[in-house]
């Protein structure tokens, strides 16, 4: 382990040689944070909610993180990678033994109340293996078949203890998006093609096993005639690591016939009505029915289903809009990714984006039926605080790549 000396630590705070900062992101993030704000306002406003003021408190703290976070040489980062992943590692574990209201929602322990927020351990956990990562990578040899065995050893116990305790949560949705940001790291790290391949059989024999696991569990529910529900149970008996109300949703998903549209089809029914009924320019700001009559359940519509919300109201050209920043954020941090002066930086830059690509990729695709409904979040326009100041620490790491790609002192 190469652990950080002082002198390392405040070397970063020495005046360097920077460049201006690049404003093509962060304007591009102001106008994702500002349709998030009125469209939370939106998806509430027949219950009276106030999540958008929230939101907005948690933007102006994200900014500031973003700010500080742009100042710092991220070359800091990979000085105390270790320390931040230990760190880490002790509220994952923390909050699996926190059983209340206030720590426990849904069956799941995925927040540690702090009175003015709760705070979800999950968060900082992508950023502690997006940094465990760079580390683990920069410090070893990739070349030989050993070397690269021996690597990618030592990623797999990184990445698998906090994926591991994320799932003990449960919380399947924060796990799945740390293997595409390991393996695009692992891409630009120039590993050979062999080892994609590996990856690629071995992904391909687990979703063949959970293939398995679903069409065994509905066969199951249908001969003893036992009703779909949302909730935690194991009625068949599988040894997978999945509740069955996950196993619904990819039921819904595969067998939409099969799944009780008022029940546990619900929200992807309603989802899909939203997003059509919006044509071309949609129904205007506030007059979404969908959110407003409740069709669209208020606990999620500001949430993991804000885009549902969207797209009935701006239509068309408000999803291309949000699609639009997007795709501003993402390609520019590709752009930011290939200006690097080092592969630190690089693979800060290149994870990142792949991880904010496969949020916004879920996210939407899930609204509309194209893949099973996960959870996961729309960055910075979902309402969420630990979410929201992740991303901006996130982008603040971006961000100090770019200003800090030609300093080689």
């Amino acid at each position: 382990m190469n652990l950080a000396s002082p002198a390392d630590l405040f070397s970063v705070f020495k005046p360097t040689t920077r460049t201006s900062w690049d404003l093509v992101t962060p304007l591009a993030l102001i106008g994702l944070s500002l349709f998030g704000l009125a469209f939370i306002y939106s998806a509430q406003l027949s219950a009276h909610g106030n999540d958008w003021q929230k939101q907005a408190v948690f933007l102006v703290l994200g900014a500031g993180i973003y700010f500080a976070v742009s100042l710092i040489d991220y070359r800091f980062w990979l000085s105390v990678a270790h320390w931040f992943y230990l760190a880490c590692l002790i509220p994952l574990v923390v909050v699996l033994f926190l059983h209340n209201a206030n720590n426990s929602r849904w069956g799941a322990n995925r927040w540690i109340d702090l009175g003015f927020f709760s705070f979800q351990p999950s968060e900082t956990a992508k950023i502690a293996v997006l940094l465990i990562t760079a580390s683990i990578l920069i410090h070893s040899k990739i070349g030989t078949v050993t070397q690269s065995l021996g690597t990618l050893g030592k990623l797999a116990l990184a990445v698998g203890a906090p994926m591991f305790l994320i799932l003990k949560q449960p919380d399947l949705k924060s796990a799945i998006v740390l293997p595409p940001m390991v393996f695009s790291m692992l891409y630009v790290s120039r590993l050979s093609a062999r080892f994609f391949a590996g990856a690629l059989g071995a992904f391909a024999i687990v979703l063949a096993f959970v293939a398995w696991d679903t069409a065994h569990y509905r066969s199951y529910i249908l001969s003893h005639d036992i009703p779909w529900k949302h909730e935690e149970r194991n009625v068949s008996g599988s040894w997978l690591p999945l509740r069955d109300y996950q196993r619904n949703r990819i039921v819904g998903f595969i067998w939409p016939d099969q799944i009780d549209p008022t029940g546990v089809g619900w929200n992807r029914t309603q989802s899909i009505i939203s997003v059509g009924s919006g044509g071309l320019a949609g129904k205007g700001w506030t007059e979404g029915t969908q959110a407003q009559l409740g069709y669209l359940p208020r606990s999620v519509a500001h949430n993991d289903f804000i885009f549902s919300v969207i797209a009935e109201e701006k239509g068309f050209l408000g999803s291309l809009t949000v699609l639009g920043l997007f795709g501003l954020v993402l390609f520019n941090g590709i752009r930011i990714a290939g200006s690097a002066r080092d592969r630190f930086g690089t693979l800060l830059a290149i994870g990142i984006t792949v991880l904010f690509a496969v949020h916004v990729f879920v996210n939407i695709a899930m609204t509309i039926g194209l893949v099973p409904i996960t959870g996961i979040p729309l960055p910075f326009i979902s309402y969420g605080g630990s979410f929201v100041l992740s991303c901006c620490l996130l982008q603040g790491l971006v961000q100090s790549v770019w200003r800090f790609r030609k300093d080689f002192a």
